[in-house]
């Protein structure tokens, strides 16, 4: 029987992405994280940047493609009692997810060092992205642990978005004029080892904040009761 298709449109094309439910555990060269995407402003002021960067410092390596930029929440747990099929299951643990949406910051820029020996240019979130983040990180995890996926180092964190990947020239950190968006939402990633290929398998939106309230101080003043007149004031 053939596998049900659906398509998704990524880096300006439509992929057909199979949703196989036989699928119980991780298939070689596939990888799965949750993540949220900067929007296309943000997209092309983060690829900006990395131009910049790549001319000033003679950064150099593999860059990520302009639609394959993200900024990683939590990576996939790791199988434990694990009752549905991976991919099934992380689907439904995204569904489960109630947090609310938030604005992003990006304000640094560094060079990371790596195991593989590779030192990935990264732009690195600001405190306040940082902890709304990590509050998003924290719900995606606890929602993976309830259908049977352990998520370790929950609070180890640096909300970062990567550029590129190479060899290091020198040590790089410096501030950058900062980059924002509103985060309205978060997907699942599922990614191919080797490739820079990402496949965006769901989205999930995030509530929205209610904007303060804003108070119209003349219309305060207006309606103030007038002061009882001083004596010896006409």
């Amino acid at each position: 029987m053939a596998q049900p298709l659906f398509i998704t449109v990524l880096a300006g094309e439509a992929l057909a992405i199979s949703t196989s439910s036989n699928q119980s555990e991780l298939a070689p060269g596939i990888n799965y994280f949750f993540a949220v995407l900067p929007d296309d402003l943000a997209r092309s002021e983060i690829a900006g940047v990395g131009e910049r960067f790549r001319k000033s410092h003679r950064v150099s390596g593999s860059p990520v493609g302009i639609y394959g930029l993200h900024l990683l929440l939590c990576p996939m747990g790791k199988p434990e009692r694990l009752r549905q099929p991976l991919e099934s299951a992380l689907l439904a643990a995204a569904g489960e997810v109630r947090a609310s949406g938030f604005v992003a910051a990006l304000d640094s820029a560094m060079r990371f060092s790596a195991k593989d020996g590779q030192f990935p240019f990264v732009l690195c979130a600001d405190t306040a992205t940082t902890e709304s983040a990590l509050q998003l990180r924290k719900a995606i995890a606890a929602a993976q642990a309830r259908v049977g996926l352990q998520v370790s180092g929950v609070s180890s964190f640096l909300p970062h978005v990567t550029l590129l990947h190479g060899h290091a020239v020198d040590a790089i950190e410096e501030s950058i004029a900062p980059i924002h968006w509103h985060v309205r939402e978060f997907v699942l990633i599922r990614s191919f080892f080797g490739q820079s290929k990402y496949e965006v398998i769901g989205r999930w939106p995030l509530a929205i904040e209610s904007e303060p309230e804003m108070h119209d101080l003349l219309a305060e003043l207006a309606n103030m009761p007038e002061l009882p007149q001083l004596p010896g004031e006409e």
